[in-house]
Protein backbone atom coordinates (compact mmCIF):
# COMPACT_ATOMS: atom_id res chain seq x y z
CA UNK A 1 0.00 0.00 0.00
CA UNK A 2 1.26 3.20 -1.12
CA UNK A 3 1.80 6.10 1.46
CA UNK A 4 -0.36 8.35 -0.81
CA UNK A 5 -3.75 10.67 -0.09
CA UNK A 6 -7.25 8.50 -1.07
CA UNK A 7 -9.59 10.69 -1.92
CA UNK A 8 -13.75 9.56 -1.72
CA UNK A 9 -16.22 10.86 -4.54
CA UNK A 10 -19.54 10.83 -3.91
CA UNK A 11 -22.55 10.39 -6.26
CA UNK A 12 -25.78 12.39 -7.09
CA UNK A 13 -27.56 13.79 -3.96
CA UNK A 14 -25.30 12.74 -1.60
CA UNK A 15 -22.30 14.05 0.56
CA UNK A 16 -18.47 12.60 1.98
CA UNK A 17 -20.52 11.01 5.07
CA UNK A 18 -22.22 8.39 2.34
CA UNK A 19 -18.36 6.40 2.45
CA UNK A 20 -18.32 5.99 6.59
CA UNK A 21 -18.24 2.08 5.88
CA UNK A 22 -15.84 2.21 3.23
CA UNK A 23 -13.46 4.69 5.39
CA UNK A 24 -13.91 1.98 8.42
CA UNK A 25 -12.82 -0.98 5.71
CA UNK A 26 -9.67 0.75 4.44
CA UNK A 27 -8.72 1.67 8.13
CA UNK A 28 -8.96 -1.63 9.11
CA UNK A 29 -7.16 -2.15 5.93
CA UNK A 30 -4.13 0.01 6.57
CA UNK A 31 -4.87 3.22 5.64
CA UNK A 32 -4.28 5.95 7.96
CA UNK A 33 -7.28 8.19 8.89
CA UNK A 34 -5.39 11.38 7.19
CA UNK A 35 -5.24 9.55 4.16
CA UNK A 36 -8.29 8.96 3.65
CA UNK A 37 -9.77 12.50 2.32
CA UNK A 38 -13.66 12.53 1.46
CA UNK A 39 -14.72 15.43 -0.46
CA UNK A 40 -18.48 16.86 -0.69
CA UNK A 41 -20.31 18.53 -3.62
CA UNK A 42 -23.51 20.14 -4.26
CA UNK A 43 -25.57 18.66 -6.90
CA UNK A 44 -28.91 19.71 -5.87
CA UNK A 45 -28.53 23.49 -7.35
CA UNK A 46 -30.19 23.66 -10.97
CA UNK A 47 -27.27 26.18 -11.86
CA UNK A 48 -24.12 24.08 -11.23
CA UNK A 49 -23.19 21.58 -13.71
CA UNK A 50 -20.78 18.70 -13.43
CA UNK A 51 -18.07 20.59 -15.16
CA UNK A 52 -18.84 23.46 -12.29
CA UNK A 53 -18.06 20.63 -9.81
CA UNK A 54 -14.96 19.36 -12.05
CA UNK A 55 -13.28 22.88 -11.40
CA UNK A 56 -14.10 23.51 -8.24
CA UNK A 57 -12.45 19.84 -7.58
CA UNK A 58 -9.33 21.11 -9.46
CA UNK A 59 -9.25 24.09 -7.17
CA UNK A 60 -9.55 22.12 -3.89
CA UNK A 61 -6.91 20.05 -5.11
CA UNK A 62 -4.67 22.84 -4.34
CA UNK A 63 -6.06 23.69 -1.17
CA UNK A 64 -5.38 20.55 0.65
CA UNK A 65 -1.87 20.45 1.82
CA UNK A 66 -1.40 16.60 0.84
CA UNK A 67 -2.62 17.28 -2.59
CA UNK A 68 -1.35 20.39 -3.86
CA UNK A 69 1.77 20.94 -5.87
CA UNK A 70 0.43 18.37 -8.48
CA UNK A 71 0.78 15.06 -5.71
CA UNK A 72 -0.27 11.55 -7.07
CA UNK A 73 -3.40 10.06 -5.47
CA UNK A 74 -5.71 7.35 -5.45
CA UNK A 75 -9.35 8.00 -5.78
CA UNK A 76 -12.85 5.91 -5.09
CA UNK A 77 -15.89 7.35 -6.51
CA UNK A 78 -19.50 6.26 -6.53
CA UNK A 79 -22.32 6.46 -9.37
CA UNK A 80 -22.19 10.13 -10.14
CA UNK A 81 -18.48 10.62 -8.81
CA UNK A 82 -17.61 9.28 -11.87
CA UNK A 83 -18.52 12.20 -14.19
CA UNK A 84 -16.77 14.80 -11.99
CA UNK A 85 -13.80 12.77 -12.02
CA UNK A 86 -13.74 11.95 -15.97
CA UNK A 87 -14.86 15.50 -16.34
CA UNK A 88 -11.84 16.68 -14.27
CA UNK A 89 -9.43 14.28 -16.41
CA UNK A 90 -10.25 15.80 -19.30
CA UNK A 91 -10.63 20.09 -18.85
CA UNK A 92 -8.51 22.44 -20.08
CA UNK A 93 -4.95 22.96 -19.35
CA UNK A 94 -2.70 20.04 -18.13
CA UNK A 95 -4.55 17.04 -19.18
CA UNK A 96 -1.12 14.57 -19.56
CA UNK A 97 -0.01 15.95 -15.86
CA UNK A 98 -3.74 15.23 -14.13
CA UNK A 99 -4.17 11.95 -15.52
CA UNK A 100 -0.81 10.67 -14.29
CA UNK A 101 -1.29 12.24 -10.99
CA UNK A 102 -4.27 9.73 -10.52
CA UNK A 103 -2.87 6.47 -9.22
CA UNK A 104 -5.85 3.92 -8.74
CA UNK A 105 -9.04 4.53 -10.06
CA UNK A 106 -11.59 2.53 -8.21
CA UNK A 107 -15.59 3.31 -9.81
CA UNK A 108 -18.16 1.23 -7.36
CA UNK A 109 -21.34 1.75 -9.07
CA UNK A 110 -20.10 4.43 -11.79
CA UNK A 111 -22.61 6.47 -13.73
CA UNK A 112 -20.05 6.28 -16.94
CA UNK A 113 -22.77 6.79 -19.29
CA UNK A 114 -25.34 7.95 -17.20
CA UNK A 115 -28.96 6.97 -15.39
CA UNK A 116 -32.14 5.75 -16.24
CA UNK A 117 -33.42 7.23 -13.96
CA UNK A 118 -31.89 10.65 -14.15
CA UNK A 119 -34.83 12.25 -16.57
CA UNK A 120 -37.38 11.23 -14.62
CA UNK A 121 -35.49 12.96 -11.18
CA UNK A 122 -35.77 16.40 -13.67
CA UNK A 123 -39.79 15.75 -13.41
CA UNK A 124 -41.67 17.44 -10.41
CA UNK A 125 -41.96 14.31 -8.49
CA UNK A 126 -38.53 13.81 -8.80
CA UNK A 127 -38.14 17.10 -7.07
CA UNK A 128 -39.99 15.92 -4.43
CA UNK A 129 -38.81 13.23 -3.83
CA UNK A 130 -34.82 13.98 -4.67
CA UNK A 131 -34.87 17.92 -4.28
CA UNK A 132 -33.37 19.63 -1.57
CA UNK A 133 -35.41 20.08 1.38
CA UNK A 134 -33.83 22.60 3.44
CA UNK A 135 -35.48 26.31 2.90
CA UNK A 136 -33.70 28.73 0.61
CA UNK A 137 -33.67 29.94 -3.05
CA UNK A 138 -32.52 26.35 -3.68
CA UNK A 139 -35.54 24.55 -2.00
CA UNK A 140 -37.00 21.68 -4.18
CA UNK A 141 -34.04 22.12 -6.68
CA UNK A 142 -32.82 18.81 -8.17
CA UNK A 143 -29.49 19.88 -10.16
CA UNK A 144 -31.29 20.24 -13.36
CA UNK A 145 -27.73 20.75 -15.21
CA UNK A 146 -25.93 17.55 -13.08
CA UNK A 147 -29.09 15.50 -13.81
CA UNK A 148 -28.59 16.84 -17.81
CA UNK A 149 -25.43 15.32 -17.93
CA UNK A 150 -27.08 11.98 -15.97
CA UNK A 151 -29.57 11.18 -18.88
CA UNK A 152 -29.19 8.90 -21.33
CA UNK A 153 -27.77 9.82 -24.57
CA UNK A 154 -26.89 12.88 -23.44
CA UNK A 155 -24.66 15.80 -25.16
CA UNK A 156 -22.62 15.59 -22.10
CA UNK A 157 -21.79 12.10 -22.44
CA UNK A 158 -20.90 11.87 -25.64
CA UNK A 159 -18.78 15.16 -25.85
CA UNK A 160 -17.40 13.49 -22.54
CA UNK A 161 -16.55 10.09 -24.17
CA UNK A 162 -14.90 11.54 -27.23
CA UNK A 163 -12.73 13.14 -24.89
CA UNK A 164 -11.16 10.84 -22.81
CA UNK A 165 -12.25 7.45 -25.28
CA UNK A 166 -12.25 8.93 -28.57
CA UNK A 167 -10.02 11.10 -28.73
CA UNK A 168 -6.66 11.36 -29.73
CA UNK A 169 -5.20 11.66 -26.15
CA UNK A 170 -4.86 7.92 -23.77
CA UNK A 171 -6.31 8.04 -20.59
CA UNK A 172 -6.66 4.42 -19.19
CA UNK A 173 -4.01 2.24 -20.70
CA UNK A 174 -2.35 0.06 -17.57
CA UNK A 175 0.57 1.95 -17.58
CA UNK A 176 1.89 4.30 -14.85
CA UNK A 177 1.29 7.21 -16.99
CA UNK A 178 -2.57 6.67 -16.63
CA UNK A 179 -4.51 5.33 -13.66
CA UNK A 180 -5.44 1.93 -13.52
CA UNK A 181 -9.25 1.83 -13.69
CA UNK A 182 -11.32 -0.82 -11.50
CA UNK A 183 -14.96 -1.27 -11.88
CA UNK A 184 -17.57 -2.87 -10.06
CA UNK A 185 -21.37 -2.80 -9.97
CA UNK A 186 -24.44 -4.51 -7.91
CA UNK A 187 -26.12 -7.40 -9.68
CA UNK A 188 -29.28 -6.93 -8.35
CA UNK A 189 -31.76 -3.62 -8.23
CA UNK A 190 -33.37 -2.09 -4.82
CA UNK A 191 -35.04 -4.12 -2.77
CA UNK A 192 -38.58 -3.02 -0.52
CA UNK A 193 -40.33 0.18 -1.59
CA UNK A 194 -37.24 0.86 -3.61
CA UNK A 195 -37.67 -1.48 -5.98
CA UNK A 196 -40.10 0.74 -8.08
CA UNK A 197 -37.13 2.54 -9.13
CA UNK A 198 -35.43 -0.30 -10.80
CA UNK A 199 -34.85 -0.37 -14.06
CA UNK A 200 -33.82 -3.88 -16.25
CA UNK A 201 -30.55 -4.61 -16.51
CA UNK A 202 -29.08 -2.34 -13.57
CA UNK A 203 -28.22 -2.27 -9.84
CA UNK A 204 -31.39 0.24 -9.17
CA UNK A 205 -29.69 3.44 -10.49
CA UNK A 206 -27.07 2.96 -12.74
CA UNK A 207 -27.14 0.15 -15.66
CA UNK A 208 -24.77 -2.89 -16.16
CA UNK A 209 -24.23 -2.20 -19.63
CA UNK A 210 -23.42 1.71 -19.32
CA UNK A 211 -20.62 1.39 -16.12
CA UNK A 212 -17.45 -0.07 -18.11
CA UNK A 213 -15.23 2.08 -20.01
CA UNK A 214 -14.91 -0.92 -22.42
CA UNK A 215 -16.00 0.96 -25.73
CA UNK A 216 -16.11 1.45 -29.16
CA UNK A 217 -17.61 3.72 -31.68
CA UNK A 218 -18.94 3.31 -35.42
CA UNK A 219 -19.74 5.54 -37.74
CA UNK A 220 -22.18 5.46 -41.06
CA UNK A 221 -20.76 8.46 -43.01
CA UNK A 222 -23.18 8.54 -45.66
CA UNK A 223 -22.50 12.34 -47.01
CA UNK A 224 -21.63 13.58 -50.46
CA UNK A 225 -18.56 14.37 -49.07
CA UNK A 226 -17.01 11.29 -47.44
CA UNK A 227 -14.42 9.07 -49.34
CA UNK A 228 -15.88 5.30 -50.20
CA UNK A 229 -13.47 3.77 -48.05
CA UNK A 230 -14.38 6.50 -45.44
CA UNK A 231 -17.98 5.77 -45.19
CA UNK A 232 -18.15 3.00 -42.28
CA UNK A 233 -15.54 3.74 -39.54
CA UNK A 234 -14.89 1.16 -36.70
CA UNK A 235 -12.79 2.37 -34.06
CA UNK A 236 -11.09 -0.24 -31.68
CA UNK A 237 -12.25 -0.75 -28.31
CA UNK A 238 -10.96 1.64 -26.27
CA UNK A 239 -7.56 1.88 -25.28
CA UNK A 240 -7.40 -1.27 -22.67
CA UNK A 241 -9.77 -3.24 -21.16
CA UNK A 242 -11.38 -2.24 -18.48
CA UNK A 243 -15.07 -4.21 -17.93
CA UNK A 244 -17.44 -4.23 -15.38
CA UNK A 245 -17.54 -6.64 -12.28
CA UNK A 246 -20.44 -7.42 -11.19
CA UNK A 247 -20.75 -7.90 -7.32
CA UNK A 248 -23.66 -10.51 -5.98
CA UNK A 249 -26.26 -9.37 -3.12
CA UNK A 250 -25.56 -5.53 -3.37
CA UNK A 251 -27.80 -2.44 -5.18
CA UNK A 252 -26.36 1.05 -5.89
CA UNK A 253 -26.87 2.19 -2.43
CA UNK A 254 -25.59 -1.22 -0.20
CA UNK A 255 -22.44 -1.10 -2.54
CA UNK A 256 -21.20 2.03 -0.35
CA UNK A 257 -22.99 1.90 2.71
CA UNK A 258 -22.18 -2.31 3.09
CA UNK A 259 -19.40 -3.53 1.25
CA UNK A 260 -19.06 -6.96 1.10
CA UNK A 261 -15.85 -8.46 2.37
CA UNK A 262 -15.04 -9.79 -0.92
CA UNK A 263 -15.41 -6.55 -2.57
CA UNK A 264 -13.26 -4.82 0.05
CA UNK A 265 -10.41 -7.69 -0.95
CA UNK A 266 -10.65 -6.93 -4.27
CA UNK A 267 -10.48 -3.03 -3.86
CA UNK A 268 -8.07 -2.81 -1.48
CA UNK A 269 -5.79 -5.80 -3.86
CA UNK A 270 -6.62 -3.24 -6.73
CA UNK A 271 -4.99 -0.05 -5.01
CA UNK A 272 -1.46 -2.53 -4.83
CA UNK A 273 -1.39 -2.90 -8.49
CA UNK A 274 1.62 -0.98 -9.93
CA UNK A 275 1.98 -2.58 -12.92
CA UNK A 276 0.66 -4.07 -16.54
CA UNK A 277 2.01 -7.24 -15.49
CA UNK A 278 -0.10 -6.94 -11.83
CA UNK A 279 -3.31 -5.86 -13.18
CA UNK A 280 -3.49 -8.43 -15.72
CA UNK A 281 -3.26 -11.13 -12.53
CA UNK A 282 -5.58 -8.71 -10.63
CA UNK A 283 -8.11 -8.95 -13.71
CA UNK A 284 -7.71 -12.79 -13.43
CA UNK A 285 -8.46 -13.18 -9.85
CA UNK A 286 -11.43 -10.87 -10.09
CA UNK A 287 -13.13 -12.69 -13.06
CA UNK A 288 -12.46 -16.05 -11.15
CA UNK A 289 -14.06 -14.47 -7.87
CA UNK A 290 -17.24 -12.67 -9.97
CA UNK A 291 -17.94 -15.28 -12.26
CA UNK A 292 -21.25 -16.92 -10.73
CA UNK A 293 -22.58 -13.50 -10.34
CA UNK A 294 -21.68 -12.24 -13.92
CA UNK A 295 -23.18 -16.21 -14.93
CA UNK A 296 -26.27 -15.46 -13.19
CA UNK A 297 -26.73 -11.29 -15.11
CA UNK A 298 -29.02 -11.00 -18.17
CA UNK A 299 -26.67 -9.74 -21.12
CA UNK A 300 -27.50 -6.07 -21.86
CA UNK A 301 -25.64 -4.21 -23.98
CA UNK A 302 -26.31 0.05 -24.32
CA UNK A 303 -25.74 1.59 -27.95
CA UNK A 304 -25.53 5.72 -27.97
CA UNK A 305 -26.21 6.67 -31.36
CA UNK A 306 -26.54 10.63 -32.78
CA UNK A 307 -27.64 11.87 -36.21
CA UNK A 308 -26.21 14.41 -37.61
CA UNK A 309 -26.50 16.32 -41.12
CA UNK A 310 -22.96 17.15 -43.22
CA UNK A 311 -22.91 20.36 -41.23
CA UNK A 312 -22.55 18.72 -38.15
CA UNK A 313 -26.10 20.01 -36.74
CA UNK A 314 -28.25 17.11 -35.14
CA UNK A 315 -31.21 15.46 -37.20
CA UNK A 316 -34.01 15.36 -34.78
CA UNK A 317 -36.70 12.77 -36.63
CA UNK A 318 -34.86 10.06 -37.42
CA UNK A 319 -34.50 5.81 -36.81
CA UNK A 320 -32.37 3.22 -37.06
CA UNK A 321 -33.61 -0.94 -37.12
CA UNK A 322 -31.25 -3.98 -37.58
CA UNK A 323 -32.65 -7.03 -39.45
CA UNK A 324 -30.68 -10.13 -40.35
CA UNK A 325 -30.14 -12.32 -43.64
CA UNK A 326 -33.80 -13.71 -43.63
CA UNK A 327 -35.41 -10.22 -43.36
CA UNK A 328 -36.41 -10.91 -39.44
CA UNK A 329 -36.21 -7.52 -37.28
CA UNK A 330 -34.12 -7.51 -34.38
CA UNK A 331 -36.75 -6.70 -32.09
CA UNK A 332 -34.84 -5.96 -28.76
CA UNK A 333 -32.80 -3.02 -30.53
CA UNK A 334 -36.02 -1.02 -30.41
CA UNK A 335 -38.08 -2.29 -26.98
CA UNK A 336 -35.80 0.12 -25.26
CA UNK A 337 -35.06 3.60 -26.51
CA UNK A 338 -34.61 6.96 -25.08
CA UNK A 339 -34.18 9.79 -26.17
CA UNK A 340 -32.44 12.91 -24.87
CA UNK A 341 -34.42 15.66 -23.64
CA UNK A 342 -32.38 17.93 -24.60
CA UNK A 343 -31.42 17.31 -28.31
CA UNK A 344 -33.55 14.39 -30.26
CA UNK A 345 -30.29 13.74 -32.40
CA UNK A 346 -29.33 11.56 -29.38
CA UNK A 347 -30.44 8.39 -28.86
CA UNK A 348 -29.50 5.46 -26.02
CA UNK A 349 -30.83 2.14 -26.87
CA UNK A 350 -30.81 -0.72 -24.05
CA UNK A 351 -30.65 -3.90 -25.64
CA UNK A 352 -31.58 -7.41 -24.07
CA UNK A 353 -29.11 -9.65 -25.88
CA UNK A 354 -30.68 -13.12 -24.59
CA UNK A 355 -33.66 -12.14 -26.49
CA UNK A 356 -31.82 -12.19 -29.93
CA UNK A 357 -33.50 -14.74 -32.40
CA UNK A 358 -29.96 -15.78 -33.09
CA UNK A 359 -27.71 -16.68 -30.56
CA UNK A 360 -24.70 -16.89 -33.45
CA UNK A 361 -24.93 -13.40 -33.07
CA UNK A 362 -23.13 -13.45 -29.65
CA UNK A 363 -20.51 -15.34 -31.41
CA UNK A 364 -17.39 -15.03 -33.62
CA UNK A 365 -18.84 -16.15 -36.75
CA UNK A 366 -19.43 -13.44 -39.65
CA UNK A 367 -23.14 -12.83 -39.54
CA UNK A 368 -25.50 -10.78 -42.20
CA UNK A 369 -26.71 -7.70 -40.30
CA UNK A 370 -28.27 -4.96 -42.86
CA UNK A 371 -29.62 -1.34 -41.05
CA UNK A 372 -32.68 0.52 -42.30
CA UNK A 373 -32.36 3.98 -41.35
CA UNK A 374 -35.05 6.76 -41.84
CA UNK A 375 -34.62 10.63 -41.57
CA UNK A 376 -37.29 13.41 -42.04
CA UNK A 377 -37.08 16.91 -42.09
CA UNK A 378 -40.19 17.75 -41.63
CA UNK A 379 -40.99 20.04 -44.47
CA UNK A 380 -41.48 18.82 -48.61
CA UNK A 381 -39.18 21.81 -49.02
CA UNK A 382 -36.10 20.17 -47.56
CA UNK A 383 -34.84 16.36 -48.01
CA UNK A 384 -31.96 14.42 -46.25
CA UNK A 385 -30.28 12.48 -48.79
CA UNK A 386 -27.61 9.62 -48.79
CA UNK A 387 -24.41 9.56 -51.15
CA UNK A 388 -23.07 5.87 -51.53
CA UNK A 389 -21.54 2.99 -53.74
CA UNK A 390 -22.36 0.60 -50.90
CA UNK A 391 -24.64 -2.69 -51.68
CA UNK A 392 -27.97 -1.81 -50.55
CA UNK A 393 -29.88 -5.14 -48.49
CA UNK A 394 -32.07 -6.89 -51.01
CA UNK A 395 -35.05 -5.49 -50.34
CA UNK A 396 -38.23 -5.22 -52.18
CA UNK A 397 -40.16 -2.85 -49.93
CA UNK A 398 -36.88 -0.35 -50.05
CA UNK A 399 -35.61 -0.65 -53.66
CA UNK A 400 -34.00 2.41 -55.35
CA UNK A 401 -36.89 3.98 -57.24
CA UNK A 402 -38.81 4.09 -53.77
CA UNK A 403 -36.24 5.94 -51.71
CA UNK A 404 -35.78 8.33 -54.22
CA UNK A 405 -39.47 8.80 -54.56
CA UNK A 406 -39.92 8.88 -50.81
CA UNK A 407 -37.34 11.62 -50.40
CA UNK A 408 -38.52 13.79 -52.87
CA UNK A 409 -41.91 13.95 -52.31
CA UNK A 410 -42.25 14.07 -48.38
CA UNK A 411 -38.57 15.69 -47.14
CA UNK A 412 -37.66 11.77 -46.06
CA UNK A 413 -34.76 9.67 -46.63
CA UNK A 414 -34.75 5.81 -46.07
CA UNK A 415 -32.88 2.57 -46.76
CA UNK A 416 -31.71 -0.43 -45.95
CA UNK A 417 -27.87 -1.26 -46.16
CA UNK A 418 -26.15 -4.29 -46.07
CA UNK A 419 -24.02 -3.27 -43.36
CA UNK A 420 -21.84 -6.90 -43.06
CA UNK A 421 -21.09 -6.35 -46.47
CA UNK A 422 -19.09 -2.87 -45.85
CA UNK A 423 -17.65 -3.44 -42.31
CA UNK A 424 -13.84 -3.66 -42.64
CA UNK A 425 -12.50 -7.16 -42.45
CA UNK A 426 -16.41 -7.84 -43.19
CA UNK A 427 -19.32 -8.35 -40.64
CA UNK A 428 -18.03 -7.29 -36.91
CA UNK A 429 -19.93 -8.95 -33.96
CA UNK A 430 -21.59 -5.55 -33.41
CA UNK A 431 -23.17 -7.26 -30.22
CA UNK A 432 -20.72 -7.40 -26.57
CA UNK A 433 -22.61 -7.91 -23.50
CA UNK A 434 -22.09 -5.18 -20.45
CA UNK A 435 -20.42 -2.80 -23.04
CA UNK A 436 -21.44 0.74 -24.64
CA UNK A 437 -21.05 1.60 -28.01
CA UNK A 438 -21.43 4.56 -29.86
CA UNK A 439 -22.90 5.36 -33.76
CA UNK A 440 -22.51 8.40 -35.46
CA UNK A 441 -24.67 9.00 -38.76
CA UNK A 442 -24.31 11.25 -40.99
CA UNK A 443 -26.43 11.96 -44.09
CA UNK A 444 -27.26 14.92 -46.14
CA UNK A 445 -29.22 17.83 -45.73
CA UNK A 446 -30.46 19.36 -49.44
CA UNK A 447 -32.50 22.46 -49.52
CA UNK A 448 -34.43 22.56 -52.70
CA UNK A 449 -35.00 24.67 -54.96
CA UNK A 450 -37.75 26.08 -57.74
CA UNK A 451 -41.73 26.93 -57.41
CA UNK A 452 -42.56 27.00 -53.45
CA UNK A 453 -39.28 25.44 -52.28
CA UNK A 454 -36.57 27.35 -50.35
CA UNK A 455 -35.11 29.53 -52.81
CA UNK A 456 -36.19 30.19 -56.83
CA UNK A 457 -35.34 32.27 -59.60
CA UNK A 458 -37.93 34.95 -59.82
CA UNK A 459 -39.40 35.75 -63.36
CA UNK A 460 -37.43 38.37 -65.27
Amino acid sequence: MADRPLVLLHGYSSDGTAFAAWRRELERAGWRSDQLITVSYESLTDEVSVRDIAEGFDVLLQQHAALADDAPFDVVVHSTGMLVLRAWLTRRGTRAARVARVKHLIALAPATFGSPLAHKGRSFLGALLKGRKSFGPDFLEAGDQVLDALELGSRFSWDLAHADLFGSDVYYDHTPRTPYVFVFCGARGFHGLSAVANSPGSDGTVRWAGCALNSRKVVFDLTAEAADDARVQVAEWTQDDVPMHPIAGVDHGSILSAPPDALVQLVVRALGVGSRAAYTAWSAEAEVAVREARAALTPWQQFIVRAVDERGDGIADWNLQWYLADGAALHPFTQNVHVYRGDASYRCFHVNLAKLRDPALLSSQSQQLSAQLFASTGTTRVRYLAHYPLPTADDAHHDQSHRESTSSASGAWCSTLDVSSVLPGGAIRLFHPFTTTFMELRLDRDPLTGPGMVIRLDPS
